[in-house]
């Protein structure tokens, strides 16, 4: 009787951490979540706590191998997926001076918008892959120089999420290229932490982890750490990479003319290439995959959140009605937005509620209705909200086709793609045939992957593409097709009309507010 032998994705995410056991061949076997929160002690800003993360992460394994029932000896490999762009200060004693500050904070803005407007910033964009943004730590190391000098001072490093996890592992600071090319420090043509940034940063290298492939294996883990996530300690960790470059080497999405969309609370369109290349426009990101493979895309805000606001602002007779019949609020107001024809009958909305990254790269850009008249209702209002989410995806995945040419295939995931309505939406506006896998876990299977092919139980990563089994496929409906090519361009044409207020109504807003 042959023993199976298992690898164990692990996610870092930003609401959850996920640990999924696989088999070799990419089969599923238990997966178990543990959620924690995102709090926001003031205005812009977005934290967590690393101990809570790190206790999710040891107790997500721990469950997981414990649920599935598999023996630790039959453990080829845990290897970690992490969500980007964290940011952690620590003293010179490992210990923590500051929360996690995430992708989500937008505390830097003002320093990013002043890094943007300089050729240092554009330069240092070139270089690193990284746009200007206040999500980018080289901008948050800035603001947190510029606004809390004193613990800045008292900082010996600056880590992510990941890194921090994995100090508390092994007691040493490591990070792979995969998210150390998301920091904006990285020189992604040399691999090596690029001097002006750091110049501009106000640190040095010491201040920042020792740079390993995404392949990168250790062992010898701490054996009590080891006894609490119930595997041995000689069991291989593969570093991994990031959650977005993972995602589009879960789904297959890492051969020339594929590309996936992902749609979860934010989103992204995201390609693989052979060649590191930058956005002359300065509108797309170029993160490290492996050592042969980058990921050029773009991330927006934009996604499931704008539902969430719905269903917070419009939706409370349909939460009350989902509660009474036991059913999804969010399926309900789905429902409603399919009342009204495409297009909304002529109402246009930006979902810039958070801000935006792609294509704007804007923490103070903000939503807007665009051709709002009496005849319009809640359901108007839900349909053309949906719209705008990947309406936006759209103006992404135009920016990225002018890079890399045409798509051949477009491969989609993430939350919202549970839906049949929204699959259909993104056909339609996307003009393209839209394929579905229908069984992923996105950020854990990717780093499974990615930990077979450091191992070398994969030959190449192009083996992902027959874990995945079937995909459903949608095909655009012309009549719909042609509704959306005429509002692309008026959406675009707006949008270009409202950049240059953004600013001012987030310095008015701010005024207001102070008052």
């Amino acid at each position: 009787m042959k023993t199976h032998r298992y690898a164990i994705g692990v996610d870092i995410g930003t609401t959850s951490t996920k640990a999924v056991v696989f088999t070799e061949k990419g089969e599923q076997v238990h997966q178990h979540s543990i959620d924690y929160p995102l709090s926001a002690p003031m205005t812009g800003a977005a934290e967590q706590d690393p101990e809570e993360i790190f206790t999710a992460v040891v107790q997500s394994v721990k469950l997981v191998v414990k649920n599935s029932a598999i023996n630790p000896s039959e453990i080829l490999c845990l290897s970690f997926s992490a969500a980007m762009h964290s940011l952690i200060a620590i003293d010179s004693s490992n210990k923590l001076l500051t929360k996690s500050i995430t992708w989500a904070d937008n505390r830097s803005a003002k320093q990013a918008n002043s890094l943007k407007q300089d050729e240092k910033g554009r330069a240092i964009y070139h270089r690193t892959g990284t746009p200007i943004h206040a999500m980018s730590p080289l901008v948050k190391l800035i603001w947190l120089r510029n606004e809390q000098p004193d613990l800045f001072e008292k900082s010996a490093k600056f880590i992510s999420i990941k890194e921090y996890v994995f100090y508390r592992i092994f007691q040493t600071y490591i990070v792979d290229y995969s998210m150390a090319s998301a920091t904006g420090l990285m020189d992604l043509k040399e691999l090596v932490w690029d001097k002006e940034a750091m110049e501009i940063a106000g640190i040095t290298e010491q201040h920042l982890s020792k740079l390993v492939p995404t392949t990168h294996i250790v062992d010898s883990m701490n054996e009590v750490i080891a006894a609490e996530m119930g595997i041995s300690a000689n069991t291989p960790i593969v570093i991994g990479a990031s959650d977005g470059v993972l995602s589009n080497l879960s789904v297959g999405a890492i051969s020339p003319g594929i590309v996936a969309v992902t749609v979860g609370t934010s989103g992204a369109v995201r390609a693989v290439i052979n060649q590191h290349r930058t956005d002359v426009k300065e509108r797309l990101f170029c993160y490290v995959l492996t050592d042969n493979y980058w990921v050029i895309g773009g991330a927006v805000n934009s996604g499931g959140i704008i539902l969430r606001w719905i269903r917070d602002n419009l939706g409370e007779n349909e939460v009350a009605i989902a509660q009474q019949q036991d059913r999804d609020p969010y399926d309900l107001l789905i429902s409603l937005a399919q009342t009204v024809p495409p297009g909304a009958e002529g109402l246009i909305f930006h979902p810039y509620l958070a801000g935006e990254r792609s294509p704007l790269w804007n923490a103070n850009a903000s939503g807007s209705f665009v051709g709002m008249t009496l005849r319009h209702t809640k359901a108007h209002l839900i349909r053309a909200m949906l719209e705008g989410i990947v309406l936006n995806l759209y103006l992404v995945a135009q920016a990225l086709q002018e890079e890399i040419g045409e798509f051949k295939t477009i491969m989609a995931t993430g939350g919202l793609m549970k839906n049949i309505f929204f699959r259909q939406l993104l056909a339609d506006i996307f003009n393209c045939e839209i394929n579905v896998p229908n069984s992923y876990e996105s950020g854990s299977l990717g780093a499974a992957v990615l930990g077979l092919y450091a191992l070398g139980k994969i030959p190449d990563l192009n083996a992902v593409s027959q874990m995945l089994g079937q995909s459903s496929q949608y095909q655009p409906i012309p009549e719909n097709v042609e509704v959306y090519q005429k509002i692309i361009p008026m959406y675009t044409r707006i949008l270009q009309q409202l950049q240059g207020e953004y600013d001012r109504l987030a310095a008015m807003a701010t005024e207001l507010n102070n008052k």
